[in-house]
């Protein structure tokens, strides 16, 4: 399968990261991707960096170093109805968000309120992608979840770093074998992430891949395959937004 764009990518920025903005532009463009996106998480995560970080993001150029460059965050689903901690004036500065459910920001809820909490993060116009939301950590129904991602034409992540043996999201690919099923139902698309904290990591998506195979998840619904695909997505997405 043809993968060349990467992100979910962490650095320094992130108080638990390890590389640099160039360090990590530097290993995209080595293993040959043609899009890399930032995605340092938001606020509420302890040391993740000021909501100032976000909004000088003009500075960097999106077409440099001889790579496509795409500016984002992870942002924290703070409650069960989705609300996500980064105000609407610093989101609108994002290329893209993506929406995760970490224990560190919020408690976990029943599958009933796990399950509102991801479909409610769709609803907000600039989250393009759901991360890890095969988390066992969280359970939902993942069904519905993937159901309400083809309705908003938002992304399910297929995350690498949850598959790793000694990763903290064990039992995350018994999960997407049920989210990949669902997804192929309803024609949902999907995107792989590396979740590198490091440079080393970037567009590693070999677990990811493997996840995909086992489930004979079909090509077409993939977006890494495509800068043009990712692209797609996100001028959706953000056409939803109140002018």
């Amino acid at each position: 399968m043809r993968d060349i764009l990467d992100v979910h990518i962490h650095t320094t920025a992130s108080i638990h990261a390890y590389s640099t903005f160039g360090e990590c532009i530097a290993a995209a463009k080595k293993k040959n991707l043609e899009l890399v996106g930032i995605a340092d998480h938001a606020p509420s995560v302890p040391g993740a960096v000021h909501p100032f970080y976000f909004m000088n993001f003009k500075v960097i150029p999106r077409d440099a170093y001889g790579i496509k460059i795409a500016m984002g965050s992870e942002l924290n689903i703070i409650d069960y109805s989705g609300s996500t901690d980064l105000p609407a004036k610093i989101l609108k500065r994002l290329d893209y968000g993506i929406a995760s459910l970490h224990r560190e920001c919020i408690e976990t809820g029943s599958v009933e309120e796990n399950t509102a909490a991801l479909i409610g993060a769709m609803r907000n116009p600039h989250v393009v992608i759901i991360g890890h939301p095969d988390n066992p950590q969280f359970p939902a129904d993942l069904e519905a979840v993937a159901r309400a991602a083809k309705d908003s034409g938002v992304l399910l992540e297929i995350n690498n770093s949850s598959y790793l043996p000694i990763g903290h999201r064990a039992g995350s690919a018994d999960n997407a074998k049920i989210m990949l099923a669902a997804c192929k139902k309803y024609g949902t698309k999907i995107i792989m992430g590396s979740d590198a904290h490091i440079d080393l990591d970037v567009g590693n998506h070999d677990l990811s891949q493997k996840v995909l195979a086992e489930n004979n998840f079909p090509e077409e619904l993939v977006v890494n395959t495509s800068v043009e695909k990712f692209f797609e997505c996100v001028k959706y997405r953000k056409s939803l937004a109140p002018k």
